[in-house]
């Protein structure tokens, strides 16, 4: 019988010593090379790092997408490495939400009927009350009728948040959620995620280049060939954050 270490049982998401290596022999890459670090519930962290330092890697194992080669992972308590994939896809449909730079809406639905997907994939009755509600946390309640070509880039991914949230997850994993957006939509769509960390307590992951983006979170991770090089803390009312977060990247890409 295993014991979940305590460090598991106080973050939202717990990573010990994860290593994952893609390939074999001369050819294997190793994309996390035994990262450690908890991500507290109800805080916001942004992941960076120059291309190929594992971040994308270290969101995918961390939120169960993607298997480690060694090491934990504990999420809500749980070691996702002790489940089968049927239990981790229950995990993941229960107690995490995810959006990405894509935002992966089907055309043919309408913004709600999208929202209402994990949970009819989840087996669920849909409460159309907490589809509405997701939806108007978002500033959707209007739209919910309209399809993804009746709206805007910044509104699909809005659609896409909600979606992400409809369930209530305990961690939302975002990876580049505002790659494929302009600059005034961006900034709507990082209001919405840090104001759901300050009201709501959601706890968020994001993956991201943009140190504009990054200085919305509580915390900047920075990741170097696989492993964590530095970690910075913001002061919310900072002005500066921004280029203090870009100065840390410049040095890492150096």
């Amino acid at each position: 019988m295993t014991t979940t270490p305590q460090a598991a049982i106080s973050a939202a998401v717990q990573l010990t010593t994860v290593r994952k290596t893609y390939g074999t022999g001369e050819r294997a890459v190793t994309a996390l090379d035994g990262v450690s670090i908890g991500f507290a519930a109800g805080t916001f962290t942004a992941v960076m790092g120059p291309s190929g330092s594992g971040k994308s890697t270290l969101l995918q194992c961390a939120a169960g997408l993607d298997q480690p080669t060694s090491g934990q992972i504990h999420i809500a308590g749980q070691d996702i490495g002790a489940m089968d994939e049927g239990r981790r896809t229950v995990l993941r449909r229960e107690h995490i939400g995810f959006v990405f730079q894509a935002f992966n809406l089907v055309a043919s639905l309408t913004a709600a009927q999208n929202v209402e997907l994990p949970v009819r994939f989840s087996g669920k009755r849909v409460d159309r009350a907490q589809v509405r509600a997701a939806l108007a946390r978002m500033g959707l309640a209007e739209r919910a009728g309209h399809r993804p070509s009746e709206l805007s880039g910044g509104q699909q991914q809005r659609v896409a948040l909600a979606r992400a949230l409809v369930t209530r997850p305990d961690v939302l994993f975002a990876d580049e959620p505002t790659g494929a957006l302009d600059t005034a939509t961006s900034r709507e769509v990082l209001h919405l995620l840090r104001r759901l960390v300050d009201q709501e307590s959601q706890t968020t992951i994001m993956v991201t280049h943009d140190p504009v983006a990054a200085s919305y979170a509580d915390v900047v991770v920075f990741l170097k060939d696989g492993q964590i090089a530095d970690r910075i803390l913001l002061d919310r009312a900072a002005p500066s954050n921004p280029a203090l977060i870009a100065a840390h990247l410049t040095r890492l890409e150096n």
